[in-house]
């Protein structure tokens, strides 16, 4: 969690995945409408517009709980987002994008994810860094926020990692 700068919050979370290498986990990170597959609490990640994987397409993700909703006693209603792919490298293995509406109260938000392989080749790991931006949010504290993402990409990692690992099993890829 880097912090309050120029008015705006910006922070950072990374996971590790060991035993996998970058290029095996691309496919996976990459996937713009499949993010409902990784991330936790999230329910529904489902094309709006536009082709996945290419920059423009929108998503919408809904179901999702924050650190605010469990801190809550009120009645909640559903979380959503709709949220567009601004940058894609495939390449590099990095892509940014936005919120353009939703109900969390998130203005302003960009993310940048980064997969970044490890240094050495012969290690078989690699490295999601979620880098994030956004004004802050009323009724939020910027920990609430990283925690939000911080604990998503865990998760995330760890599904991609034990869904990768029983592919590898099942096909007897070494």
């Amino acid at each position: 969690m880097e912090g309050i700068e120029e008015g705006k919050w910006k922070g950072k979370a990374s996971a590790e995945i060991k035993g996998v290498k970058a290029e095996r986990v691309w496919p996976l990170l990459e996937d713009f409408f499949g993010l409902d597959k990784w991330f936790p609490t999230l329910s529904t990640c489902i094309p709006v517009e536009g082709i996945s994987g290419q920059a423009g397409c929108v998503r919408f993700c809904a179901g999702f709980k924050t650190p605010v909703d469990v801190d809550s006693d009120a009645n909640q209603t559903l979380n959503w987002t709709k949220q567009k792919l601004l940058f894609i490298d495939p390449t590099h293995r990095i892509f940014s994008y936005s919120i353009v509406d939703g109900n969390v109260g998130f203005h302003s938000y960009v993310s940048t994810l980064k997969l970044l392989p490890n240094p050495d080749p012969e290690i078989s790991a690699c490295l999601i860094e979620w880098l994030y931006e956004v004004d802050p949010v009323p009724g939020w504290q910027l920990q609430h926020l990283h925690s939000f993402i911080h604990t998503g990409l865990q998760v995330m990692a760890q599904r991609m990692h034990a869904a990768l690992k029983t592919m590898e099993q099942a096909l007897h890829i070494t």
